[in-house]
């Protein structure tokens, strides 16, 4: 059920690693009119993770795991997951 939003974030990487670091920045902004023009936390969070992905690629070298995606995605809905050590 999760699998989708998870490969839609994964989706969108090759888009935001061809943004330059501002254009990255800008889209804080862009989310925050989208959510006063009546969007939901729900609708931008596969691009909102996607972004934070590739902002965590750019200033510390490490790229998020499908798997904490997936956990992200779940801590988000106010559930609890169940991760082996090193996941997450």
């Amino acid at each position: 059920r999760l699998m989708p939003i998870v490969d839609k974030i994964d989706s969108m990487k090759d888009i935001y690693s061809k943004m330059t670091d501002a254009e990255v920045r800008e889209m804080t902004d862009k989310f925050k009119q989208r959510l006063s023009g009546g969007e939901t936390l729900d609708d931008i969070l596969p691009e909102a993770f996607a972004v934070v992905r590739e902002a965590a690629t750019r200033t510390l070298g490490q790229t998020h795991y499908k798997v904490q995606l997936l956990g992200g995605i779940v801590l988000h809905q106010g559930r609890i997951a169940e991760m082996k050590t090193g996941e997450g």
